[in-house]
């Protein structure tokens, strides 16, 4: 799932190269993946991007009111797209020589946009047996409850470790605590895998269990690992952010290899339908964990 680094990496590729733009196609195939639309999609024909960003794991397109004469809509509207477990998104340069990129998955839609004479296109797909990939045509951003329901961004200045450290009263297992976008937006399995990595602690300790200075480590690895993943995907084309983000894994999605700190195994802990890797010497005193009931982290 993508999660708050390559999520702000495609806000900013695509603010780049949309904001000003004119949309001038919004296809939907099917009606599945609209799950709210406070207007017709048709709408949204015509009028401009006025920038595109990110709230939490979603990717938010703002585009701009119609012109008072034009008896359409005098307000903003957003197109919110939620990419869920399996769902992403190719961006198409439409200008004569190029080449669409390929496409697999389900169709979810296709956007076209045109700006200062060069033509674009975004096809937003789901590769997942389950399709979660969802998308928002809402008057404000916390119309979508997936919205109006996130915790503080843990990049926000006004962020810091006492607010942070409050969390942690929760009776709650600190990777779970980390992945919980009520408490804080934007950190999922990946991040929080490798964020507890680098602080050296296990994902299954409670998080009331955490002294001072533990936390105060935490909070600033958290903020190192965030803020050190987006520069290394800052610039890089939607298509190529999945390996990317992959290429700077240490313990996730690496079962099995050598940690590249200690160099002992990467061990792994399965849940229903997810799993979590961790490193016994750096993390949990050479304990191997135990496969857990779902819901446990």
């Amino acid at each position: 799932m993508p999660e708050l680094p390559e999520i702000t990496a495609l806000g900013d590729f695509l603010d780049e190269k949309l904001a000003g733009a004119q949309l001038t196609q919004v296809l939907l195939p099917s009606a599945f993946p609209l799950k709210i639309a406070d207007v017709p999609h048709e709408s949204l024909v015509g009028r401009t991007v006025e920038s595109v960003g990110r709230r939490g794991k979603f990717l938010v397109f703002e585009i701009a009111p119609e012109a008072p004469d034009s008896g359409g809509f005098a307000e903003p509207l957003y197109v919110i797209v939620s990419f869920a477990k399996s769902g992403w998104l190719t961006f198409s340069d439409k200008q004569p020589g190029s080449q669409a990129p390929a496409v697999g998955g389900y169709f979810a839609a296709q956007l076209d946009f045109s700006n200062d004479g060069s033509d674009f296109g975004i096809t937003l797909t789901d590769t997942g047996t389950w399709k979660g990939l969802a998308i928002f045509i809402v008057r404000e951003p916390a119309d979508v409850h997936g919205i109006a329901e996130l915790g503080p961004d843990p990049l926000d200045p006004a962020f810091g470790l006492d607010e942070f450290s409050r969390l942690f009263t929760h009776r709650q297992q600190v990777k779970g605590l980390l992945k919980n976008q009520k408490l804080m937006a934007g950190i999922g399995n990946a991040y929080s895998d490798e964020i507890l990595h680098a602080a050296k602690l296990s994902p299954v300790a409670h998080a009331s269990s955490l002294d001072p200075d533990a936390l105060k480590r935490l909070f600033t690895t958290m903020q190192d690992i965030l803020t050190g993943a987006i520069k290394g995907l800052s610039g890089k084309k939607p298509e190529d952010l999945k390996a990317a983000k992959k290429a700077l894994m240490s313990v996730h999605g690496r079962t099995g290899e050598p940690c590249p700190a200690c160099g002992d195994t990467v061990r792994e802990v399965a849940f229903v339908g997810t799993s979590l890797q961790y490193c016994p010497t750096c993390q949990t005193n050479g304990e191997i964990l135990a496969k857990r009931r779902s819901g446990e982290d």
